[in-house]
């Protein structure tokens, strides 16, 4: 996909979310903030946000801003189908959005009973692009749980979805995964929420996937200069802060390629992309 020159001036604001369905003071919702100079990402904030209404009054600060969310914006069409859902993505959310958690877990435990093993979940192109989980799985991770979570407030607060639904043309939302670069730089396992496992050998993970960002040694091309909060990246041991900068790095990614839907290749509107998957 042809790529747009970069100019020498900065980039508007580009945030990285790391995205969690319960937040709370234990493990809140994180962002990552910045702008992009050159090839480089230049991160300038950390915060966490602990519950959904600080979330929501983060989505509405005016732009101009692009973000990568990590959590699925939708479901796949497959699946909507066969649920006879909604198939336009603001009825569809609406919809979900109007299902408890448990109702939502026994439908979609109805639809894997069904189906083959080794073929459970029904996943989006995006998904198996990016080597996501797919976004009706409720454990490990809870993806359907973010997404009902995430969802209804990205719809909710007027933010603009390329290729999939117009809003605010100066908030734009993207769909980001991070474990597409990490896994391009080490396989090793780099986080985990339970401070027993937040070992020596997954420090080493972080700080391996921290010099690959400096450098740039990954797909994206786009250079780290974490600057004063390099040590908070290399000392959280949950990953998050990590996460929300790597989401950062997509949305700058994205930024680069804002004249051609933000580098999306072509795809089914109701399903959505993730950011970078090819």
């Amino acid at each position: 996909m042809p790529r747009r020159p970069i100019e020498v001036s900065s980039s508007p604001l580009l945030h990285g979310v790391d995205f969690t369905s319960a937040p709370r003071k234990a493990k809140g919702i994180t962002v990552a903030t910045g702008r992009l100079v050159q090839d480089v990402f230049e991160l300038e904030q950390l915060h966490v946000l602990y519950d959904f209404t600080q979330f929501q009054a983060w989505l509405v600060q005016p732009g101009p801003w692009v973000a990568g969310f990590d959590f699925p914006f939708s479901l796949s069409r497959e699946l909507v189908q066969l649920l006879n859902w909604p198939t336009e993505w603001p009825a569809l959310i609406q919809h979900y959005a109007s299902l408890s958690r448990a109702e939502i877990r026994d439908t979609f435990k109805a639809v894997c009973d069904s189906r083959p093993a080794g073929n459970k979940f029904i996943h989006r192109k995006g998904d198996s692009a990016a080597g996501s989980s797919s976004s009706m799985k409720w454990v490990n991770p809870p993806v359907a749980y973010m997404l009902h979570a995430g969802a209804p407030l990205l719809l909710n607060s007027g933010v603009s979805i390329p290729c999939m639904h117009d809003g605010d043309p100066m908030r734009v939302a993207l769909e980001a995964y991070p474990g597409m670069i990490a896994r391009s730089i080490t396989r090793n396992s780099y986080k985990s929420d339970t401070p027993a496992m937040q070992t020596p050998e997954r420090r080493s993970a972080r700080l391996e996937i921290l010099s690959g960002l400096e450098k740039a040694e990954h797909p994206y091309r786009i250079a780290l200069n974490a600057g004063k909060f390099l040590q908070r990246l290399v000392d959280d041991g949950s990953g998050d802060l990590l996460d929300a900068v790597l989401c950062a790095i997509l949305a700058a990614w994205g930024w680069q390629r804002r004249d051609f839907n933000y580098g999306l290749p072509p795809h089914d509107g109701l399903e959505g992309w993730i950011v970078g998957a090819q």
